[in-house]
């Protein structure tokens, strides 16, 4: 696996699935079009570029190219690289037609195809050894699993200003991007009592 210090931000869930495969990095969806409304998930993408820089990687068709211009305007703030997959004539495994294009998206290429495109893009290599936050830690602090925990969790994700409709893994993900595990642990001591 190949440890990123930036952020990536692609269309879905499938493009995340993945990149999750190959890198130890943050991976964010835009749910396609669903960024152009979602004024949380535009917030936490810009507060990634700012913190830790993102790398655009849409499709290659006319949708992707909407999503990557819209997020361009979006994110005037931080480090933002744009990484390009190759125009691949197909369909992914997972679909019965191509698409529109009739192109791969980022599920449907090749691994050395895409890690070509993220490190070509001035993607760095964190070799950090800081020590992440787990699921099993949320459960330690009573984020998880517990009587009260989602209502905890709901507040200590609003509290760090991190989108409502997060999910688990993509919360623990946002942690892992801003905050060192003995950091967390800190703010999440103080804003919980």
């Amino acid at each position: 696996m190949i440890k990123l210090e930036q952020a990536i931000v692609v269309e879905g869930k499938y493009d995340k699935i993945k990149l999750d495969q190959i890198f130890d990095s943050v991976v964010v969806c835009t749910n396609g079009f669903g960024v152009f409304s979602d004024r949380e998930k535009l917030d936490y993408i810009r507060r990634l570029a700012k913190e830790k820089g993102i790398i655009i990687f849409t499709d290659s068709d006319g949708a992707g190219l909407v999503i990557r211009n819209y997020l361009k305007g979006a994110v005037t703030e931080g480090n933002v690289y744009h990484a390009y997959i190759p125009e691949v004539a197909g369909k992914e495994k997972r679909k019965k037609v191509p698409g529109k294009a009739g192109l791969l998206g980022v599920e449907g290429i090749d691994d050395q195809s895409i890690i070509k495109a993220i490190m070509s893009c001035g993607a760095e290599e964190n070799a950090s050894k800081g020590e992440k936050v787990t699921k099993s830690d949320l459960y330690f602090l009573g984020l998880s699993g517990g009587k009260g925990s989602a209502e905890k969790r709901k507040k200590l994700i609003k509290e760090m200003d991190l989108p409502a409709n997060i999910s688990a893994n993509a919360f623990i993900d946002a942690i892992n991007a801003f905050y060192e595990k003995r950091q967390f642990i800190e703010i999440a001591g103080t804003l919980l009592k």
